[in-house]
């Protein structure tokens, strides 16, 4: 594979001018429609070289479209992923100030924190649990610097997959002893509940998710490494965030997890 794409830089400079102006861009796929999946990879490879570059540090890796019905609606049979960047943590129960992002959606997930590497091409759910150190419940905040989420795979892909903020809670709790599959989860919208899921969400298993990351991961060299987070997928549909709004989840045997948006 050839690392490399004339149009990367031009596109992240698209994508980063909504973000700073906190209005949504067009699509990448109406501006360029012959944009590969591949060729989305690289754009936002260039985005996180530019946010290092700039002092950030990459700290995990979130793994977005894991549900079948996300997959059959974006038309695709997998998932993808985004990198996490330690800019953008939110400790639990923590605040968002308004004009952080753009069109917030909030999702509860189970996230992994390795305790050694993981690399591709052959890594299975069995070796992700090997390799961890610990599981948690978490709240990604998905954003999308696209207009009015109106995204294709390649559009989501560019722009980070989608990701804005991501916030940890509850108490670490190892692997061999929770059955993460079946964890149920309730997510909570200024006290009402407005969502259930459980692990299996997750394309049958949330270990499975995290396996076929450090594979796809394997394609542009990258491996995951001991310390990283990684955000294993919806356990049920995004919900729309306002000012005002404080959300919590709760996952079995893992505890609670909560953000507001002020």
């Amino acid at each position: 594979m050839v690392h490399s794409f004339a149009k990367a830089a031009a596109y992240a400079d698209h994508l980063a001018a909504a973000e700073q102006t906190l209005a949504g861009a067009a699509p990448l796929t109406e501006l360029d429609p012959e944009l590969t999946v591949e060729q989305a990879y690289l754009v936002q490879l260039e985005t996180i070289g530019r946010r290092v570059a700039g002092g950030a540090k990459i700290v995990g890796k979130k793994i977005g479209l894991t549900s079948l019905a996300m997959q059959k609606l974006l038309g695709v049979d997998q998932p993808d992923y985004g990198h996490l960047l330690d800019d953008m943590a939110v400790e639990n129960n923590g605040d968002i100030p308004a004009g952080r992002l753009l069109q917030p959606k909030v999702e509860a997930e189970i996230a992994f924190v390795l305790k050694k590497d993981l690399a591709g091409p052959n890594v299975t759910a069995a070796d992700v649990l090997l390799a961890t150190q610990y599981v948690l419940p978490a709240l990604e905040i998905v954003d999308s610097r696209i207009a009015d989420w109106k995204i294709k795979l390649q559009d989501t892909v560019a722009d980070n997959a989608s990701s804005g903020l991501f916030v940890l809670g509850g108490k670490p709790v190892r692997v061999d002893e929770v059955d993460l599959p079946r964890l149920g989860m309730a997510l909570y919208k200024n006290g009402s509940l407005v969502n259930t899921g459980v692990g299996a969400a997750a394309l049958g298993n949330p270990a499975y998710c995290a396996a076929w990351l450090a594979n796809k991961l394997h394609e542009f060299g990258i491996t995951l490494k001991a310390g990283e987070v990684i955000l294993s997928g919806a356990l049920s549909a995004a919900v729309n965030a306002e000012p005002g709004d404080t959300f919590s989840a709760r996952i079995a045997c893992l505890g609670q997890v909560g953000v507001s948006f002020r």
